[in-house]
């Protein structure tokens, strides 16, 4: 797809939507074919500046309170070892050469997420039932910051999308769509988990991104979709299919068209959420994000070494 502006020429964000058709063509080309996919890698993905949208887990994250804080400690030997180590003892560098840590996590709810539809509908996949192929996306950001500086409690509306597609042209079927609001930047005051309003996406924004654009799923910055007293949005969403992302963060590092967004999380046997690692794809000169170098392997030495800090119940360096 080619759109052009009033004056006939391509916008610096269409260009990056061409580019991911021409990437697309690529990725068409027969796996037998002489280099495969390395070349897409090698053209379009190596030079590229990555910008992680996830949220560090830690033991004073906001959660919901209908949910336990999970505890982080240093793991400890299941059973006896003979001549390594006692049943009980905690893993030591000094003693064992290596060390582990034990997660509580109480809830799947946890961060940044995905949730799959399971997490409301029992009928529908639950976290390890989604396909592998919402491993790479097109990623579209929409922004309501400016709505929300005179309602807190404003959801994305179906006009607002006409409004971006207007600038930006048609959201592409089959790509993810995060909607920008910044309640993030406050991260992690426990007190966001307590907020009864918040930057929401309204049920008809939803309908409409699904069933007229046919995304793959939405994500927003909060830990619910919307205010509302059912949580409507959400009830739709997992009763037809739908997943979603929660919790998603640093969507102002990120342009509004032509980035791809990798999607990873843990594959939890009958898992009613995930623990989710979004990574936005950006272009060569996007101002924002890391390229891939040679600092990536071997990775950098640290002259703080990690250590297990009692009062902060994690690691640190």
């Amino acid at each position: 797809m080619m759109v052009r502006d009033e004056e006939g020429s391509m916008t610096l964000s269409h260009r990056f939507w061409s580019a991911g058709v021409a990437l697309g063509l690529v990725l068409a080309v027969p796996a037998h074919a002489a280099e495969g996919l390395w070349s897409v890698y090698d053209t379009a993905l190596k030079g590229a500046k990555y910008v992680d949208l996830t949220h560090t887990i830690t033991p004073t994250i906001p959660v919901w309170s209908g949910f336990a804080a999970a505890t982080f400690s240093p793991a400890k030997a299941g059973s006896d070892i003979p001549n390594y180590a006692a049943k009980g003892d905690a893993y030591t560098y000094a003693k064992h050469g290596f060390e582990a840590t034990e997660y509580t996590l109480r809830t799947d709810q946890l961060g940044t997420q995905l949730d799959p539809p399971a997490h409301w509908a029992p009928e529908y996949p639950a976290i390890d039932e989604l396909p592998p192929t919402y491993a790479l996306r097109p990623l579209v950001v929409i922004s309501i910051v400016e709505q929300l500086k005179s309602d807190p409690n404003y959801a994305l509306k179906v006009a607002d999308i006409e409004a971006f597609e207007k600038a930006h042209g048609t959201i592409p079927e089959g790509s993810v769509v995060f909607v920008r609001s910044d309640w993030s930047k406050t991260w992690p005051d426990p007190a966001l988990a307590k907020l009864k309003e918040f930057p929401g996406v309204s049920l008809d924004a939803l309908k409409f991104l699904h069933e007229q654009r046919r995304i793959l799923f939405h994500g927003h910055e909060p830990l619910d979709t919307d205010s509302t007293p059912t949580l409507e949005g959400e009830y739709w969403l997992m009763h037809n299919g739908y997943a979603q992302a929660e919790g998603v963060a640093h969507l102002d590092q990120v342009p509004e068209t032509g980035a791809l967004v990798s999607i990873g999380y843990p594959k939890f046997q009958g898992g009613l959420g995930g623990y989710a690692r979004y990574v936005a794809i950006c272009p060569p000169d996007w101002p924002y994000g890391v390229a891939a170098g040679p600092a990536d392997a071997p990775l950098p030495k640290s002259d703080k070494p990690l250590h297990f800090d009692q009062a902060q119940g994690m690691r640190v360096r």
